[in-house]
């Protein structure tokens, strides 16, 4: 070994006054992960492309389990009602029965959505004049209320706010509380909504 003065410690010490930086070293370069080691979540890329939002909003009203007595003993479904609404002045309903509750939900969506229909609406998304429906033992009047927001409830609130209705009063005038009636009826009588001038 040499007696060198320019040992490595020093020439490093002269390259940091200098500026200079110094030389990767192999211990500075090789990855600390590990080799098994993945990514952190943040710097991963995506693989999926992102999920494109479904033109209509869905919301339940509705979830019943029913039951079917055969000879092998009593078979369990369930029965959904579903509304959906674009918040643009369409909005359906439909319901839809499967041994499964996503598979139920799923049906009675492709029946709203097939069933949607759209509204007679003012430009600024109000009702023109009050409406009245009955739809078996469920009745539903359905006012304008400019500056009040929505004023509604049970079934009736759900189907007015999917279809993007805003400043209107509802009043349930029927001694049902079945919820599904109460939506058709709601439906009803937003259909019957004449063209505003």
């Amino acid at each position: 070994m040499s007696n060198d003065s320019n040992t490595i410690p020093e020439v490093l010490e002269k390259d940091a006054v200098a500026g200079v930086a110094p030389e990767a070293t192999p211990e500075a370069t090789r990855d600390t992960r590990g080799k098994n080691s993945r990514p952190k979540r943040g710097d991963r890329k995506p693989t999926r492309a992102p999920r494109v939002k479904p033109e209509f909003d869905q919301r339940i009203i509705d979830i019943r389990r029913v039951t079917r007595v055969s000879s092998g003993g009593r078979r369990f479904s369930f029965s959904v009602a579903l509304v959906v609404g674009n918040k643009k002045g369409s909005v359906g309903i439909a319901t839809g029965k499967a041994s499964d509750t996503a598979l139920a939900i799923e049906k009675a969506y492709k029946a709203a959505k097939k069933q949607a229909r759209p509204l007679n609406l003012t430009k600024n998304l109000s009702i023109p004049h009050s409406v009245y429906a009955k739809f078996k033992s469920a009745r539903v009047e359905i006012i304008p209320a400019k500056g009040r927001g929505i004023v509604s409830g049970s079934a009736a609130r759900d189907v007015i706010e999917l279809a993007g209705i805003k400043d209107v009063n509802s009043k349930l005038r029927s001694p049902t509380k079945n919820k599904l009636n109460i939506a058709r009826a709601t439906i009803l009588a937003l259909s019957s909504l004449k063209k505003s001038r």
